[in-house]
């Protein structure tokens, strides 16, 4: 393991082609690969072929339970393997053949700065979505550029670091899993870093920009349940996200209004999603329950990320 990284692809109804070439780009930069499905149907069997043939591990689950299962066994392995960083990257992603380096480069900086004790997940500055160019909100400590939280996808988290913290919240199922990581790195001192100059492609649900107020906001275009989960999971952790960081919650539970308000006046199925999104308010015993897809173990592409 020359890098000392190990990727993980947790995958679900893959496409075959895209998977295999995310693979295949990470097998050229020496990194291993292991794939593990989410309970897709046996017809998805070609496509995780097609990424063992490509170079990966590839690890089926029976049953559907969510992107966070699928973390943890990367978690695991990188663990078992002796890596220090675990690459997470979502099966529709698009990764360049120098993003390795890019994103280690960052956190040797970012060590070198703070000290490697206070780095807990790397990420790539800039996300290109197919509606358009995002970024994360971010600050200078000690000349390094840190953010909050960030998505997991293209994101290298310490093994350690974030095993210590018992990895990824499985109870989540699949939304704001990377937020629940990353209040938990911060929590014990760690610091989310952004790399600048790196660019991870990926498409966040089925978004497009539209302008609000003179601003552009991402429209996500997520189903209806997924807009339940959203709202469910993204509450769950408002309060310890407040104490944390009263700026940081307050400013997610903004961004979450913003995208429920388009997703009920500007996207299609409106009046599913306002179901949905009052669903989401509703919390049920002690948690707030995760998508229901994943509760009742259902195969579907509604919980696709």
């Amino acid at each position: 393991m020359i890098h000392g990284v190990l990727a993980v692809v947790p995958t679900y109804y893959p496409e075959q082609a895209a998977l295999a070439d995310l693979v295949a780009t990470l097998c050229a930069q020496s990194v291993p690969v292991l794939v593990v499905d989410d309970g897709s149907p046996c017809t998805f069997d070609p496509a995780l072929e097609a990424a063992r043939d490509a170079g990966a591990r590839v690890v089926q689950h029976a049953t559907n339970a969510g992107i966070a299962r699928g973390l943890n066994d990367g978690l695991r392995a990188a663990a078992e393997t002796g890596a220090t960083w675990l690459l997470t990257v979502d099966q529709d992603s698009e990764i360049t053949e120098d993003y390795i380096d890019q994103i280690l480069r960052a956190a040797q900086d970012a060590a070198a700065e703070l000290g490697p004790e206070h780095i807990g997940a790397v990420a790539a500055g800039l996300i290109d979505d197919a509606s358009g160019d995002l970024t994360y909100p971010s600050r200078f400590v000690e000349g390094v550029v840190i953010t909050q939280e960030v998505i997991q996808t293209g994101t290298i988290w310490d093994v350690q670091a974030l095993t210590a913290v018992g990895g990824f919240d499985e109870t989540l199922g699949i939304d704001a899993v990377d937020a629940a990581a990353c209040l938990r790195l911060r929590q014990t001192g760690r610091r989310i870093v952004l790399a600048p100059d790196a660019c991870i492609r990926h498409r966040i649900g089925k978004g497009r920009q539209v302008r609000v107020l003179g601003r552009s906001v991402l429209a996500s275009g997520h189903a209806p349940q997924r807009r339940t989960t959203i709202i469910h999971n993204r509450l769950r952790l408002f309060p310890a996200e407040f104490a944390q960081d009263p700026v940081h919650a307050l400013r997610t539970l903004r961004r979450v209004a913003m995208n429920t308000a388009l997703a009920v006046t500007v996207e299609d199925d409106r009046w599913a999603k306002a179901r949905a999104s009052a669903k989401g308010l509703l919390p049920t015993g002690d948690e707030w329950p995760m998508n229901a897809l994943h509760r009742k173990g259902k195969n579907s592409p509604e919980a696709k990320r």
